[in-house]
C-alpha cells in the first residue's frame, strides 16, 4: 500500500471529505465514526455491539466499511489514519 500524505488543513467534521494525494474523498458516516470511536477506546466488537444495541455482525460490517474507506486492514491502522485525517475528535481517544 502506498503511503499517503495528509493535508495540513484537514477538516474535523463527521461528513466533511478529506482529500489526500490520490484526490479520493474520505467520508465516514455518523455510525461508522461512532463505532470507530468505541473501538479506539479498546472495546471489542461485542462490547461495541452491546453499547450501541446492535449485533456484533453490524459492528463488524461498519468496521469493514471503515477499513475499506480508509484503505487499512486493522483497528490500529484505522485509528491512526482516522486521527491523521481528522475524522474522529481527539477527545474521543481518551473518553471514559
Amino acid at each position: 500500500m502506498a503511503a499517503m500524505s495528509v493535508p495540513s488543513n484537514a477538516v474535523l467534521a463527521q461528513q466533511s471529505p478529506v482529500v489526500g494525494d490520490d484526490q479520493q474523498n474520505v467520508k465516514l458516516t455518523k455510525r461508522e465514526i461512532e463505532v470507530l470511536t468505541h473501538v479506539i477506546q479498546g472495546k471489542s466488537s461485542r462490547e461495541v455491539a452491546d453499547t450501541l444495541f446492535v449485533s456484533k455482525r453490524t459492528v463488524d460490517f461498519h468496521l469493514a466499511n471503515v477499513y475499506d474507506k480508509l484503505h487499512v486492514s486493522n483497528r490500529v491502522q484505522a485509528f491512526r489514519r482516522a486521527t491523521r485525517l481528522g475524522l474522529i475528535p481527539y477527545e474521543a481517544q481518551f473518553a471514559d
